[in-house]
């Protein structure tokens, strides 16, 4: 037959095409998520944004956590469960943070030290840019740690002050 003129062609949609391995990559990452949920302690799960149906499922899980086949097959169900979830990258995002993947309070911790060393370097100056970055910090006592830690190192003496600073920077900026 000979095609007809005059009639615009059909836009044909594209096909992905997923392998099997990557399915089986992607189910396993499912079941690997699954398993460190059900690892986790109640308390943090309930920080972690999770439905009706996984919560019900982790009831579950502790239930059986000694018995190792029903507990291998309900880790399964999990990984299903999850699979159908919106929010996965939500609650992978609060699972590393729980468990402290990228390091991120050891890195703040690092920029509260270099901190609290040039506050006491450069004084006024930069007590004032702390405090329009961490408006939350209270100008006076700032000031008045600052003040301290900088007489203790001057005279070289145990860093007392030294450490109510830090403390006092960790305290605000990590709330």
């Amino acid at each position: 037959m000979a095609k007809k003129k005059g009639k615009p062609a059909e836009i044909e949609e594209e096909i992905i095409y997923i392998s099997k391995s990557e399915l089986k990559r992607e189910a396993q990452e499912f079941h690997q998520l699954g398993a460190e949920i059900a690892k986790m302690g109640k308390k943090q799960r309930e920080r972690l944004p999770l439905n009706d149906d996984l919560k019900a499922a982790m009831v579950v899980a502790d239930k059986i956590s000694n018995k190792s086949d029903a507990y291998r097959r309900h880790l399964n169900y999990i990984a299903k469960t999850l699979r159908t979830v919106e929010n996965i990258e939500e609650i992978n995002a609060i699972i590393d943070i729980m468990l402290n993947k990228n390091n991120q309070a050891e890195v703040m911790i690092k920029k509260i030290e270099q901190l609290r060393d040039d506050l006491i370097a450069q004084g006024d100056d930069l007590v004032n840019q702390t405090i329009e970055q961490y408006p939350t910090i209270d100008r006076q006592k700032l000031r008045q740690l600052v003040r301290n830690a900088a007489k203790e190192v001057k005279i070289e003496k145990p860093a007392k002050g030294y450490k109510e600073l830090f403390q006092y920077l960790k305290e605000s900026i990590m709330r």
